[in-house]
């Protein structure tokens, strides 16, 4: 029978502190979904009372399948656990379980919390058991547990005692500033199980040596039985411990996965490249093309012996298939090659076309062209799908936008305010129809899209229920001369999402393509006729 192994996620708190990472509620809420889906057992939502975005998450109760978790400090020295504020907040936390830290460095103790060894134990022990009281599952980080246990293994080790013999039912030791090598932490963690049943010793890491995936694998070595981590890495400095590398380390390699379960099933873990994505998505920065498992690189192979050899075999040159965690095959530079996963896109989105079928050859330059103009066709399937329908004769020609204006002004309005308001007209021709509208927004991007979908005469039923749900814009490079990436996300009446892109200098431009886009791909899927 397989051991169970336990994966706490730490995203919406260690993961927070990141520099350019800030969540908001919505997004904080979206995140403990998008693990809970996942199969995380543990999700580490924030800490109540120390920001208000993190007190209002714990205001009520939030109904995960995760053992939804609050973080906070134990008691102070020299207060008692009914007269201390900080600790009496994390006891009112609607959460399932607090995860408290705890100093375990003696160095620490005297220069940081400026006390007594023995005060600190009693702190731990003392955290533990009103958290207890209150019904709630308990752990105990152990900050700085590695180099505490390096200067003085006796006090570290009774730290994480006294957390266990008072109830916790996870001692996590940390290793806070990311120094401590793999080997090092196996031989410590093989020493802590002595004392703290593996089955209660938990693991967290930093990557300030990049060895956080290598550390959390060999505390699990050595018999540590959670892991804490993060989505794509995210944390303070250099990062924590990447989930994403882990979780398919865990389920594919044979070391692991022939002795271990965790939460994170077979179909669950072919969600992982869209987790992934998503949150590089939610915090407006793009994907690392060159992450373990689930980055655009992971499995891409230029043309030459390994791609020769890949066609033969894919297991030639892939420790995993890719399809396994959500991502694909890619076989660059090859033109038979560009033209298999083209068709393999086709096939999926339910187009059925010829591999001999010269627009085939078309549709694949465009992309080529299109894509090196900086064009993104990974997170704007519509537009890809667009493009294909375009070149296969199948999108009629709906409408046609002769013109468009969009002017911003700063003016006082009737109270003696002073507002910047963003107006739009645009010209359309519908048929022989002439329809012209004009909008307001709050910017010039909304106001062009109150516009546009104003009046678009006999289609206007159509989009009655489209929506603009997110817009996102990066600019791709530098300079007087930069140019921008738009990407809007849309939804209609069903539910239905899709993202579209527009590339230009100009950033209205580029809006406006991705708009036009929007609403014509809700045409086509509406079955508007031309």
């Amino acid at each position: 029978m397989k051991e169970r192994l336990y994966l706490f996620d730490t995203t919406l708190r260690d993961g927070a502190q990141m520099n350019g990472v800030d969540f908001t509620l919505h997004d904080k809420l979206a995140i403990a979904k998008l693990l809970d889906d996942l199969g995380v057992d543990y999700v580490e939502g924030g800490y109540p009372g120390a920001n208000p975005t993190d007190t209002d998450l714990f205001s009520q109760d939030r109904k995960f399948g995760a053992i939804f978790t609050a973080f906070g400090m134990t008691r102070r020295p020299g207060r008692s656990t009914s007269n201390d504020p900080g600790l009496a907040t994390l006891l009112d936390a609607k959460a399932d379980a607090i995860c408290f830290v705890a100093k375990s460095w003696d160095y620490h103790v005297k220069v940081a919390l400026e006390t007594t060894n023995e005060e600190n134990l009693a702190s731990v022990r003392d955290s533990v058991t009103a958290a207890r009281e209150k019904g709630r599952e308990v752990l105990v980080d152990c900050e700085h547990f590695f180099d505490g246990y390096k200067a003085n293994p006796k006090y570290a080790l009774a730290c994480a005692r006294a957390a266990h013999e008072a109830g916790a039912r996870w001692v996590v030791l940390c290793d806070t500033n990311g120094g401590t090598l793999p080997h090092e932490v196996e031989k410590i963690v093989t020493e802590v199980v002595k004392h703290v049943p593996g089955d209660h010793v938990g693991i967290h890491a930093h990557n300030d040596t990049e060895q956080a995936v290598a550390n959390s694998l060999a505390a699990v070595r050595a018999g540590a039985r959670q892991i804490q981590g993060t989505l794509n890495g995210l944390g303070e400095r250099c990062g924590n411990a990447n989930l994403v590398s882990i979780i398919p380390t865990l389920k594919l390699k044979p070391e692991f996965a022939d002795k271990f379960e965790i939460g994170v099933t077979d179909a669950k873990l072919k969600q992982l490249a869209h987790a992934s994505h998503t949150i590089d998505e939610m915090l407006n920065r793009a994907p690392n093309r060159h992450a373990p498992y689930v980055g655009e690189s992971a499995f891409a192979t230029k043309a030459g012996i390994h791609a020769s050899a890949i066609a033969k075999d894919p297991a030639t040159y892939e420790h995993v298939l890719p399809d396994l965690v959500g991502n694909e095959r890619k076989i660059l530079v090859s033109d038979q090659a560009g033209r298999s996963n083209v068709l393999s896109e086709l096939e999926r989105i339910g187009l059925t076309v010829d591999k001999n079928d010269s627009r085939i050859t078309r549709l694949l330059d465009e992309v080529k062209e299109k894509e090196s103009a900086g064009f993104a066709y990974e997170a704007a399937g519509a537009s890809f799908e667009l493009m294909a329908r375009r070149v296969l004769g199948q999108v009629p020609d709906y409408f046609t936008v002769e013109r468009f204006s969009v002017n911003v002004e700063r003016r006082y309005n009737a109270i003696g305010q002073l507002t910047t308001v963003a107006e739009a007209t645009v010209k359309v021709k519908v048929d022989s129809e002439t329809l012209i509208s004009a909008g307001e927004g709050n910017g010039p991007v909304n106001a062009l899209d109150v516009a546009l979908r104003k009046d678009l005469g006999k289609y206007q039923k159509y989009i009655a229920g489209l929506e603009l749900t997110d817009y996102r814009v990066r600019i791709l490079n530098g300079g007087t001369e930069a140019v921008t990436r738009v990407l809007i996300e849309s939804q209609d009446e069903t539910g239905a999402r899709w993202t579209t892109v527009g590339v230009s200098p100009n950033i209205i431009d580029a809006s406006f393509q991705a708009l036009m886009d929007s609403i014509v791909y809700k045409l086509v899927k509406s079955g508007a006729p031309a």
